[in-house]
C-alpha cells in the first residue's frame, strides 16, 4: 500500500491533477486539432476517405474502451495497492510515441500512405484509452468527499486549457509561414515536444496524488461486466451526462479539426487562430474565479442549463449573420465559449456523483468499468465531430493537397460549417443535462448523506 494514504487531500493532489489532464492534453489535443488539417493539407488524403477512416477507427473504441476500462476491476498491477496509477505508467510511453507518429511526413504513396495513416491512428486511440481512463476513474479514489471531487474536477479543467491556450497556440505560429502555407516538418517537431510534455507530466499525476480509497473484494468474489451494463443502464444521471458529454466532444474535436479551414480559407488569415486559443486564457481565469462561487449558490447542474442557453444564443447570431471580420468573429466566439468553459469546470464533478448514484440505488460500484462508458460516450462524440467534419468538407467540394485553391461556394460552406458545431452541442447539452440528469441540489445532498452512513456502518 501506498505509504502515503495516511496524507489529507490537498493542494498536491490538485496540482498532480492539473498535470494528468495536461498529460493526455499535450497528444489528444494536438491530434484532435491538426490530424485531419496534416492529412489532408500535407499528406493529401482525401477527406472523404478521412471520414471513412475515423468512423471505422470509433467503431473500434466502441469495443476497445469497455474492455481496457475494466482492467483496473479486474486485475491490480504491482504490490502499491494503488488501482489505476499503474495502468497510467504502462500506457504514457506508447501514447507520447503514437502522436509523434501521427504527424509524421512519410516517403509512402497509396496504399501503403493510407494503411500508415490508419495504423497509427489506430495505435494512438488504444493507447489514449489506456491512459485516460484510468486517469479520469482516478478522481473516485483520490477521495470520497464531494467537495474533494469538485476541486478534482476544476483542477481537471485547467489542466486542458493550459495545454490548449499555452501549447496549442504556439502551432499556428510555428507551423504556418506568414502566407499561411504549412510547414510540414514543424508539426513533427511540435509532436516529438509535446510528446516528452507528456511523460513528465504523468509522471507528476502519479508523484503528487495518493489513492486513499480502497475497495475490498470479498473472497471468490469474480467480476462480471454484464452487472455494469445492468447499472449502467439503470443510472440515469450517468445517461443524462453522456448525452451532454457527447455534445460537448462534438464542439471540442469538431471546432479543433476546422478553426483551421475557416481562418485560413474563409479570412485567409491564420495568425488569429493563436489569438482565439490566447484569448481563452481571460475566460478561463474568469469562469475559475465566479463558476465555483455560483455553483455554491445555484448548484452544478443550473449554472450548466443557463450557460448552455447562453452559448445557444450568441452561436445561433454567428452562424445565422456572417461575420466578415476576422477579429470580431474572433472576439464573439470567445464570448460564446464562456458557456463551454463552464460545462467543461462542471462536468467531472457531476461524472462522480454519477458513480456514486450507482453506489446509492444499486449498492453497486465498478469505477473504471463504470467511467469507461463514460469515456466511451466521449469517443462517440469525437467519432460525430471527426467523421461528420470530414464528410461535410468532401461534400462541399474541398479539394485536398498543398497549393491547392478552393471555389467560392466552398470556402462559403466551410463558414456555415465551423458555425454549425456550437449550435448542435448546446442542444444536446440541454437534452442530457436538462431533460435526462436528475440529481439536482436536493438529491444530490439526499444521496450523499445516505452514503455516508452506509459506509460509516461497513467501517465499523
Amino acid at each position: 500500500m501506498n505509504d502515503q494514504s495516511t496524507r489529507p487531500f490537498g493542494v498536491k493532489d490538485q496540482v498532480g491533477y492539473v498535470f494528468g489532464d495536461m498529460a493526455g492534453s499535450f497528444v489528444n489535443l494536438f491530434v484532435d486539432a491538426y490530424f485531419l488539417t496534416f492529412c489532408t493539407y500535407v499528406l493529401g488524403i482525401s477527406p472523404g476517405w478521412m471520414a471513412g477512416m475515423f468512423l471505422a477507427t470509433r467503431l473500434w473504441d466502441a469495443v476497445d474502451d469497455p474492455i481496457m476500462g475494466s482492467f483496473p476491476d479486474r486485475w491490480m498491477l504491482g504490490k502499491s495497492g494503488d488501482k489505476f496509477k499503474p495502468w497510467v505508467k504502462m500506457f504514457m510511453i506508447p501514447l507520447a510515441l503514437s502522436g509523434i507518429l501521427c504527424f509524421s511526413n512519410v516517403p509512402f504513396e497509396g496504399v501503403a500512405l493510407h494503411a500508415w495513416v490508419a495504423i497509427v491512428y489506430v495505435l494512438y486511440s488504444i493507447f489514449y484509452t489506456g491512459t485516460s481512463m484510468p486517469f479520469g476513474a482516478m478522481a473516485s479514489v483520490i477521495s470520497s468527499d464531494p467537495i474533494d471531487r469538485s476541486k478534482l474536477s476544476r483542477a481537471r479543467s485547467i489542466g486542458g486549457t493550459i495545454v490548449g491556450i499555452g501549447a496549442l497556440s504556439i502551432v499556428p505560429v510555428v507551423c504556418f509561414d506568414k502566407d499561411s502555407n504549412i510547414l510540414p516538418e514543424r508539426f513533427t517537431m511540435i509532436a516529438v515536444i509535446f510528446g516528452v510534455l507528456c511523460i513528465i507530466s504523468y509522471l507528476l499525476l502519479c508523484s503528487l496524488t495518493v489513492e486513499r480509497v480502497r475497495q475490498q473484494k470479498q473472497e471468490g468474489e469474480t467480476f462480471h461486466y454484464g452487472r455494469v451494463l445492468k447499472a449502467a443502464v439503470k443510472n440515469r444521471p450517468l445517461i443524462g451526462v453522456m448525452v451532454a458529454t457527447i455534445g460537448s466532444m462534438i464542439y471540442i474535436t469538431g471546432s479543433g479539426q476546422l478553426r483551421s479551414y475557416i481562418y485560413k480559407e474563409y479570412y485567409q488569415n491564420t495568425s488569429f487562430m493563436s489569438l482565439a486559443s490566447l484569448g481563452t486564457l481571460p475566460v478561463m481565469l474568469i469562469c475559475f474565479v465566479l463558476v465555483p462561487k455560483i455553483v455554491d449558490k445555484f448548484g452544478k447542474r443550473n449554472v450548466i442549463l443557463v450557460m448552455s442557453v447562453y452559448n445557444l444564443i450568441l452561436s445561433s447570431f454567428i452562424l445565422l449573420f456572417p461575420i466578415q471580420s476576422a477579429f470580431l468573429y474572433t472576439v464573439l466566439n470567445l464570448l460564446a465559449t464562456i458557456g463551454q468553459t463552464a460545462f467543461t469546470i462542471l462536468i467531472w464533478a457531476l461524472v462522480t456523483d454519477c458513480l456514486d448514484y450507482s453506489e446509492w440505488k444499486m449498492n453497486f460500484r465498478a469505477d473504471g468499468s463504470m467511467y469507461s462508458l463514460y469515456t466511451f460516450s466521449r469517443k462517440v462524440g469525437s467519432t460525430i465531430a471527426s467523421t461528420g467534419a470530414a464528410s461535410a468538407l468532401a461534400a462541399i467540394g474541398y479539394v485536398s493537397g498543398v497549393g491547392a485553391v478552393q471555389s467560392a461556394a466552398t470556402v462559403n460552406h466551410i463558414y456555415y460549417l465551423v458555425n454549425a458545431v456550437p449550435v448542435v452541442t448546446c442542444i444536446l447539452e440541454l437534452i442530457g443535462i436538462g431533460l435526462i440528469f436528475n440529481l439536482d441540489n436536493r438529491k444530490t445532498q439526499e444521496m450523499y448523506e445516505a452514503l455516508g452512513k452506509r459506509r460509516g456502518k461497513e467501517t465499523a
